[in-house]
């Protein structure tokens, strides 16, 4: 049977599943039919057999990075054989060494931030902070990329970063630069500590642009993932084999990468 890594997820308390998903449609516009709950997520990856999941959720204020950390920690512990979970910082919390030292204690394995939603530039001294943090546990980071309408995380405030810090194992989300692909891998495929995931980006990329992408990235950096709740495995994988891959290349992409950074 085939390993497959979902190595983008979003997951929520049940009782505010309904509300953040609302919000990322709304941040979106885009239809989605999952619920953004733990029993949602295993039954959307059981319809294409995946075998594990890399969960975590984002902090929209600095008051909310302990209970989201501890929400993340709770799932994996009680998923222990299928979940690695990701922590969230914000970069106007206080005591930003001060959270990254608890998500560890709690368990997590890394760092997972949003620029556009938590409204920071990756370029700037606030992000930087993090960064230092960050390299310093020495854990690797998922960011969220790209978005035409903000100047946040795209390629020109992503590159900084990266080369601020290239001792983290970085991985750029949406080929690290959602609605601005071409653009992005222009700017920054080659970049020796980045890392990409292909969620949220098959439904507008042919197959042919996106093997591409993945060719200029190399294999060996691409990770599967259907940044759940935003899309359904089915309709992802299906997509994903319409690109002209071979055996060797589909496994590290669905499987063997991820497996990598997280240790597994």
């Amino acid at each position: 049977m085939e390993k497959i890594i979902n190595a983008h997820c979003h997951i929520y308390p049940n009782k505010i599943a309904s509300k953040a998903v609302k919000g990322i449609r709304d941040f979106y516009d885009l239809d989605m039919s999952l619920n953004g709950s733990v029993d949602d997520l295993l039954r959307d990856g059981n319809e294409v057999g995946v075998t594990h999941y890399l969960v975590h959720s984002v902090a929209t204020t600095p008051k909310q990075v302990k209970s989201i950390n501890e929400f993340i920690s709770k799932e994996v512990k009680a998923h222990s054989d299928i979940f690695t979970g990701f922590g969230t910082l914000h970069p106007d919390s206080d005591d930003i060494k001060g959270d990254f030292e608890y998500l560890i204690e709690l368990g997590l394995k890394g760092v997972k931030l949003h620029p556009d939603f938590q409204r920071f530039a990756l370029n700037e001294e606030r992000a930087f902070k993090m960064g230092e943090v960050i390299s310093e546990g020495n854990v690797p980071l998922l960011i969220h990329c790209g978005d035409f309408r903000y100047n946040y995380s795209n390629p020109e405030q992503l590159k900084p970063f990266l080369d601020k810090f290239p001792d983290i194992t970085t991985i750029g989300a949406h080929f690290a630069g959602w609605s601005l692909w071409q653009e992005a891998t222009e700017k920054l495929a080659g970049t020796p500590n980045l890392y990409v995931d292909i969620s949220s980006s098959l439904y507008d990329l042919s197959p042919e642009t996106a093997k591409e992408l993945i060719y200029a990235y190399g294999v060996e950096k691409v990770l599967w993932g259907t940044d759940y709740p935003m899309w359904d495995c089915k309709s992802e994988m299906e997509m994903f084999n319409k690109i002209d891959l071979n055996q060797k290349e589909r496994s590290m992409i669905l499987y063997e990468n991820a497996a990598k950074i997280l240790d597994l």
